[in-house]
């Protein structure tokens, strides 16, 4: 296909490509930590790429960010203060803030440009960034965790792009550790766990790191997203203690909109494909 008229992202190891016809080529720049390039597409809005890997459009954009939040806050029974590592683009801030029971959300980018830049291109993923319970830092969000307090947290959000460059020690024991150290006592880590059937065995890394570290009661969810290799994700949520119950007639009644998430869909994505459960012994 021709490169001025489609974007397509790679996947050698798997065999697989993913493409979308685009209109113009928006922006490009080379941050201090990765290449950003922003395109305008035919079908899917406009569309994020960092280091040649996409990472948000405005069409689906919405499976990931509800995902990736409102399970984990409608699990902790009483989520006050809520860290985001990475999520650069905002839109997991804008659905953690939708919880009116969230006193103050730090979102810890180490790249700067990715949130400037969505502000530009996806304005509406940004609304919530002057919230007065927000907080946006610029910082290296694996240092931020290495020195907090304890029990300074109650959930921990790890939206993170894949295991390499900046974010490689996002998925490691040391990590977990640190988190496990500053969480309060039903806090909650989720991080995106990339694709079941693709990554496997790095899911089953990622697991083993968690309960070396502590955080041994674990939860994998599955959500499409067909901007990501395989069109199939996942997050994993870990906790030091029993993860308590869904809060279900709290979600049943929530008192904002979503696109995707609700009740049965959050029931539905913690059930287990065979597979995954012989992976694991579940």
């Amino acid at each position: 296909m021709n490169p001025s008229e489609w974007f397509t992202e790679q996947v050698p190891s798997a065999g697989t490509a993913f493409s979308l016809k685009i209109k113009q080529k928006l922006h490009e720049e080379q941050s201090d930590f990765q290449f950003l390039e922003i395109y305008e597409t035919e079908t899917f809005g406009n569309l994020m790429v960092i280091d040649g890997c996409t990472m948000v459009s405005t069409r689906d954009n919405f499976f990931y960010h509800e995902m990736m939040s409102h399970p984990a806050l409608y699990t902790h029974p009483n989520p006050k203060r809520v860290w985001i590592i990475g999520g650069g683009d905002c839109g997991t801030l804008r659905e953690v803030l939708k919880h009116p029971s969230v006193e103050h959300a730090v979102q810890i980018d180490i790249d700067e440009r990715v949130t400037r830049l969505a502000e530009i291109y996806f304005p509406e993923l940004c609304e919530s960034n002057n919230d007065p319970r927000a907080e946006l830092k610029f910082i290296d969000g694996i240092k931020w965790v290495k020195d907090a307090a304890p029990n300074s947290v109650d959930i921990i959000i790890v939206d993170s792009t894949d295991p390499v460059g900046p974010a490689e020690g996002l998925f490691g024991e040391a990590f977990y550790r640190d988190c496990f150290n500053c969480l309060s006592e039903n806090g909650l880590l989720v991080q995106q766990s990339e694709s079941a059937l693709l990554h496997l065995k790095l899911i089953g890394e990622m697991r083993d790191a968690m309960s070396n570290a502590g955080l041994s009661h674990l939860q994998t969810l599955f959500f499409p997203q067909c901007l990501y290799p395989s069109g199939w994700w996942s997050a994993t949520i870990a906790s030091k203690a029993e993860l308590v119950a869904f809060r279900e007639s709290d979600c049943a009644n929530k008192p904002f909109d979503t696109i995707y998430y609700n009740t049965d869909i959050h029931k539905a994505a913690l059930a287990q494909p065979e597979f995954f459960k012989k992976a694991f012994s579940l």
